[in-house]
């Protein structure tokens, strides 16, 4: 279990202005992971902390030779294309370059003069996956979310058997996993309308997003060593938001018997940002009780440290803009807000049972959490769900409607921790729009 220590004090000021304002995502508390380039350039790309509006370019800090030990090692490993090294290292290593970079970035450190030129506004660089993604599995973790999809299908028992049993996932794709502004095109797939005789090969007429969270594993398992419940959270570099795209039209007639194919492959879209599972310590609660007469989670899904503090308080929220939206100055609205605590497994059951039966995690991994919808209408976190399978279209300003996304329509997701006697943790955003299909006869 990650204790609080120096790092987490909310009394903690920068020297970079712009950290220390009402609001801000990125605090010296936070201190969350990407890899960045400065925007049109052909530098290296290389890994940077955010701080307020900043980067602090962590192979610039490297340059200066300003950390020692294993701060130094950490801090040595962040400096590439891919945040996998660092992730490798372990929790032990991760703490302490935390440590160093808190104490080098608070203000009246010694360290401002030497590192204030080790500083990259953000809205000055561009991004890329932070890591590289091995293998990539989306889980199923939200009762709301299965419960709500599964009414529509089968009303009379919308829940898999298995569902309080065992957390749900799937394989999914690792290759076109993109980061936050990537734009993709509308997919293209077998559907079959209703009332069909035969499957329709067509420009998805039903997309759809997902609201998730995505979860970085650190250090991995050797193959055949299942992870311990107890010690999963220590196997966890930290979380990013994730949009799940579906293109339901696609997805029911494929997806029996062997899940989603083409409805999901086409793009996956997380934040740029890594907010390290050390950051999310003072937002660790208790996981949600399970009501009465569902079952206990088996052994292995089971530890005191999990039914204490396995659970998240994130706040998460969806908003959209669409391309009228965007012409005539209109900001983006929101459209559903929920929070991860709501989740019915928790993270560290996630990565116990996706190893229960040896299968080896690597550094770099992804983990989705699948649509993490609360418990009310407005808390759902996907557009089949906001709009009952379509029949009830959500009104936006402006006097339009949206089933379904359109050609245009941006998805913006955002995530934050708040509370009294703590700092904001932020995770920036997560962005992507809808472009038209490829005009190519099928």
């Amino acid at each position: 279990m990650t204790e609080l220590n120096e790092t987490h004090d909310p009394a903690l000021r920068s020297w970079v202005p712009s950290a220390n304002d009402d609001g801000a995502d990125f605090t010296i508390q936070n201190l969350p992971f990407s890899v960045f380039r400065r925007q049109g350039s052909a530098e290296a790309w290389r890994g940077g902390v955010a701080i307020g509006d900043q980067i602090l370019d962590l192979a610039a800090v490297a340059a200066t030779g300003i950390m020692e030990g294993a701060a130094a090692q950490a801090l040595q490993a962040a400096t590439g294309a891919a945040l996998n090294p660092l992730m490798a290292l372990g929790p032990g290593a991760w703490s302490a370059l935390r440590q160093a970079l808190s104490r080098a970035l608070r203000k009246g450190s010694a360290a401002q003069a030497r590192l204030g030129t080790c500083l990259v506004p953000q809205s000055a660089a561009e991004y890329r996956v932070p890591a590289r993604i091995g293998d990539y599995t989306d889980f199923y973790t939200s009762v709301y979310h299965a419960t709500n999809i599964g009414r529509q299908f089968r009303p009379d028992n919308p829940l898999p058997a298995n569902y309080k049993w065992i957390p749900i996932g799937y394989h999914g794709r690792a290759s076109s996993v993109v980061v936050s502004g990537y734009d993709f095109r509308r997919p293209v797939g077998q559907a079959m309308p209703p009332g069909a005789q035969a499957p329709v090969v067509r420009a998805s007429q039903r997309m759809d997003i997902e609201l998730e969270l995505g979860v970085f594993i650190g250090t991995g398992n050797a193959l055949g060593e299942p992870i311990a419940i107890a010690d999963a959270p220590a196997h966890v570099f930290g979380f990013t938001l994730l949009n799940d795209w579906s293109a339901r039209d696609i997805q029911p007639w494929e997806y029996q018997p062997l899940g989603p194919f083409l409805s999901k492959n086409f793009a996956t879209t997380i934040s740029p940002w890594i907010v390290t599972t050390e950051a999310l310590a003072p937002y660790r609660v208790a996981a949600p009780a399970r009501p009465a007469g569902d079952p206990q989670p088996l052994p292995y899904l089971d530890a005191p440290g999990n039914r204490e503090q396995g659970a998240l308080d994130v706040q998460l929220e969806v908003l959209l803009q669409t391309a009228r939206m965007r012409e005539t100055g209109q900001p983006a609205t929101r459209i559903s807000s929920t929070n991860y605590r709501h989740a019915y497994w928790t993270f560290a059951q996630m990565v116990a049972h996706h190893t229960v039966n040896g299968c080896n995690l690597q550094s770099g991994d992804l983990l989705g959490t699948g649509t993490l919808s609360g418990p009310t209408l407005d808390q759902a976190c996907a557009l089949i769900e906001l709009t009952v399978g379509g029949k009830q279209p959500v009104s936006l300003p402006g006097g339009e409607q949206r089933a379904f996304l359109e050609d245009g329509d941006a998805v913006i997701l955002r995530g934050w921790c708040e509370k009294p006697g703590a700092a904001r943790i932020g995770f920036g955003e997560c962005r992507g729009t809808v472009l038209p299909a490829r005009d190519v006869a099928y």
